[in-house]
């Protein structure tokens, strides 16, 4: 992959120090932390920790989560992240998720920016599998994640520990066959 994917609106690519004061911004939203790993006290100190263990990662290699920044084309404004991870096992498989700050939910950009990278596994990389979690109360993330013609493939009731809670997740997935065919549609 080069190192950023351009749509119509948005320009996804890697992070850059300059990001990191909206990146905290929207990490410490309690709405928008609430799905995620990170706790709604994500300070600089987080940001900058996230963005040293970034170098070195790069798309599509097994491994680690790649956060790729959503950037607004028109205004340069930081929207969000991709994350990426390509996992050992089965083979040609990656993970995908995606995080929106509050101003630019609602605008598409969520679909636009995980269309692209998604089209970049399968086309780029080779993958034969994309998948996403989901936790069963994230609506807006399942809407995004069926509008791009994924498929939910399994509900696990109450099988995630999460923030002190018993979650019931949703797995999600879209093969490369199924994708290009819609695609071409």
């Amino acid at each position: 992959m080069t190192a950023e994917i351009l749509t119509e609106r948005l320009r996804v690519r890697p992070f850059q120090a300059d990001d990191l004061e909206a990146f905290v911004s929207y990490r410490s939203d309690p709405e928008v932390a609430r799905y995620q790993s990170w706790d709604r006290t994500y300070s600089m100190a987080d940001a900058e920790a996230f963005l040293a263990s970034q170098r070195g990662l790069e798309f599509g290699r097994l491994g680690e989560w790649l956060q790729l920044a959503i950037v607004e084309r028109g205004t340069g404004i930081l929207c969000g992240d991709c994350a990426v991870r390509v996992v050992p096992d089965p083979p040609a498989t990656a993970e995908v998720g995606v995080t929106l700050a509050p101003a630019s939910q609602g605008k598409g950009f969520a679909t636009e920016a995980l269309a692209a990278v998604v089209s970049a596994l399968f086309e780029q990389l080779g993958m034969h599998r994309v998948f996403a979690e989901a936790d069963d109360r994230n609506v807006p993330v399942q809407r995004v994640l069926e509008r791009l013609g994924f498929r939910c493939e399994a509900r696990l009731v109450e099988a995630d520990w999460f923030k002190g809670e018993w979650s019931t997740l949703r797995i999600y997935a879209t093969l490369d066959a199924e994708w290009r065919g819609r695609r071409h549609d």
